[in-house]
């Protein structure tokens, strides 16, 4: 780790975070009246931190496969806030399942209740998804991709943690594709620090799982894509070695 990436690293830091509330205060009379506003503020935020990330970081950031632009299921490897906005800028109508705690985050809150994103309580996933689902079909909400992290929180690279019950139960309620995302983003911009590694962040998304699998085939399925996936574009990187598991 040299020092003038270190110095780039805040620097980046330091504007991303002012820009949060910038870029939100310029789009919130738009965001306020319509949902394509709120889209259009968030993903102007999300282009902007990947655009700086790479001239600032020198971290290029990466979509590969195909994203649906149907009404779908897509279910993320999660290593990073990177990640998430990658996802976000890549889907035409993205519907993230969020904790509860976040509608009450400034800009955030507001702006992921516009676009009708899923809040949930902890151990109360099922009613929310249940409400989501009946939304949809009473038309109160425009379909679009729904993104699930199977593994319910961020897990670092090199690390394979449990595959919740939550996605296969979504996967049975939705009767959609479900798309597996495989990333390494967390190698590049980790959960706790400030120092930010240049390189490739890369989230791929893979081939479509159909609907219609039983749930213990489903699950087994899904983590074998991801976390396969995903250890390939650990290997990527260069830097493996710094994640291998003892």
């Amino acid at each position: 780790m040299n020092l003038l990436q270190w110095i780039r690293s805040i620097l980046f830091i330091i504007q991303a975070t002012v820009m949060l509330p910038v870029i939100g205060l310029i789009y919130a009379p738009w965001a306020i009246v319509s949902k394509r506003g709120a889209y259009a503020g968030c993903r102007a935020y999300a282009r902007w931190a990947i655009w700086t990330a790479g001239w600032m970081i020198n971290l290029r950031c990466e979509v590969r496969g195909t994203p649906p632009d149907m009404a779908a299921m897509v279910a993320a490897k999660h290593q990073s806030f990177l990640d998430i906005l990658m996802i976000y800028n890549a889907l035409p109508a993205a519907k993230f399942i969020m904790k509860n705690q976040l509608r009450w985050a400034p800009f955030l809150g507001q702006y992921a209740t516009k676009m009708q994103m899923v809040f949930v309580d902890r151990g109360k996933r099922g009613a929310a998804i249940t409400k989501m689902l009946a939304d949809v079909e009473a038309g109160s909400r425009d379909p679009g991709q729904l993104v699930i992290y199977p593994q319910g929180t961020r897990s670092p690279p090199g690390t394979v943690m449990p595959y919740k019950v939550g996605a296969a139960v979504l996967y049975e309620q939705l009767d959609q594709p479900c798309y597996p995302v495989a990333t390494n983003a967390g190698v590049f911009w980790p959960r706790r620090g400030l120092y930010r590694r240049p390189g490739v962040a890369v989230v791929d998304f893979l081939e479509p799982i159909a609907p219609g699998l039983p749930r213990n085939e489903f699950v087994a399925q899904l983590e074998n894509v991801i976390e396969t996936r995903s250890t390939e574009l650990l290997h990527e990187t260069g830097v493996a070695h710094l994640y291998e598991q003892d």
